[in-house]
């Protein structure tokens, strides 16, 4: 079907304003932009409206929604080991995929039309990603357990192969982390990631204390280090909060290599300020968002705006400016492999409308600040595009709502039910 987009005012990823602009999108992909077009298709008036690429989860966590609320007021090593950890031991399928699916639903109608999840059944995510219509860069989280991936390895690169090409899901490799995983075990994924020509996503220097504990046991090697001795940015990386980064990891980011970062997961565990602050700018940040059993909204202009306010607040006003965060916002899509991001002729279809004259943000002397420190996602994005279909139209989901919830809620009282079980995991 082709669509008319009419007299939009178009934010471009660079936090630029087209005004009445109207925009042409066949066979899921934008063909045209300009004032005034004429088209045989279905026209959507846009009048006083803002159109702007999806926004791009980098780090998400998706089945983690169904513990939502679980594990409140505890530092990050009980809320790992005695809260999480256990709870997730005794997961089934089923709760992974109603969480996944909450997640999809959660995301959708705060605009987020692209995210990059990190997950074990990658194919359960997979399956709830295309029964919502949304797109998903999914990793498939190898922990090495014993010093051995063997099998892991081999469910990941099976999902890997069954998803490409695929034109919602991407599949990638998950190492879980520099302290979980031995160098061995990570030189293993990294090359099966080079032979299969796909990325890694992974969690780097989250801690203080990793960085710490690595030093310590690797001989005074970061947990960057450790990665770049496995030639972990010889692939496109995406770097899950980096927090406790240090000056001489800068020297391993290159243009394939990001940063997704998720501040309200770091206050809310009290995991320190570290240095994101100080070196973001070499960094390639993007906009993560944890999993919602810390975060407890998936919700990326909250976390922007989280990163901007911190960074201001010591006498920092100027800086962290309006541009810079919505560039953040965007980058995300540079990492990905969806052809998305960019309100441009060749690009997917895949956009939110803003309604910006409701209350809460009027006036609109700036559309920048209105979306980054004024929106509610769920109630100023009106409509939400994904591959030229919508995903929500005026103010309304399309997925049905009620069942996810009911089926997530059902499965969230069945997990309290089996209660805690015994994890092979240690933070």
């Amino acid at each position: 079907m082709k669509r008319l987009f009419k007299n939009a005012n178009i934010i471009t990823h660079e936090g630029d304003i087209l005004y009445h602009q109207d925009v042409l999108v066949e066979h899921g992909l934008i063909t045209k932009v300009g004032s005034q077009l004429e088209a045989e298709a279905e026209i959507e008036d846009c009048t006083g409206k803002f159109l702007a690429p999806g926004f791009c989860a980098m780090h998400v966590h998706s089945p983690m929604n169904i513990f939502k609320g679980i594990a409140e007021d505890v530092h990050i090593d009980e809320w790992f080991n005695e809260e999480i950890w256990p709870y997730e031991s005794k997961m089934t399928e089923e709760d992974i995929y109603w969480g996944a699916k909450l997640a999809c639903a959660e995301m959708l109608n705060n605009g987020i039309t692209v995210f990059a999840d990190h997950y074990f059944k990658s194919d359960v995510i997979a399956k709830a990603c295309i029964e919502c219509g949304i797109k998903a860069d999914i990793a498939y989280t190898i922990f090495g357990f014993g010093g051995n991936c063997d099998e892991e390895l081999k469910l990941a690169e099976s999902f890997v192969k069954e998803f490409k090409d695929h034109p919602l899901i991407n599949g990638r490799m998950g190492p879980h982390s520099p302290y979980l995983c031995s160098k061995e075990v990570l030189k293993k994924i990294v090359e099966k990631a080079k032979e299969l020509e796909c990325g890694i996503h992974i969690h780097v220097s989250e801690t203080d204390r990793q960085v710490k504990e690595s030093k310590e046991k690797y001989d005074g090697q970061t947990p960057f280090a450790v990665l770049a001795e496995c030639g972990g940015f010889e692939v496109p990386c995406i770097v899950g909060h980096g927090l406790w980064v240090e000056e001489e990891d800068l020297k391993y980011y290159n243009e394939t290599t990001c940063t997704a970062i998720s501040p309200k997961t770091y206050l809310k565990l009290g995991m320190g300020k570290g240095q994101l602050w100080k070196y973001g700018s070499q960094m390639n940040l993007v906009s993560g968002n944890d999993g919602c059993a810390s975060s407890n909204s998936i919700d990326v202009l909250e976390q922007i705006r989280l990163f901007a306010l911190l960074g201001k607040w010591e006498d920092q006003a100027k800086q962290y400016t309006l541009r810079e965060m919505w560039k953040i916002l965007m980058n995300g899509h540079r990492y990905l492999n969806f052809n998305s991001g960019k309100i441009e002729a060749g690009y997917s279809a895949d956009f939110n409308l803003f309604d910006l004259s409701l209350c809460s943000t009027s006036p609109n002397y700036n559309p920048l600040a209105a979306i980054l420190y004024s929106v509610q996602p769920a109630a100023h994005i009106t409509d939400t595009i994904v591959c030229g279909k919508f995903v929500k139209k005026d103010g309304k989901m399309l997925l049905d709502e009620k069942e996810i919830s009911q089926q997530a809620s059902r499965c969230a009282k069945e997990i309290y039910v089996r209660g805690k079980g015994k994890s092979e995991l240690h933070f």
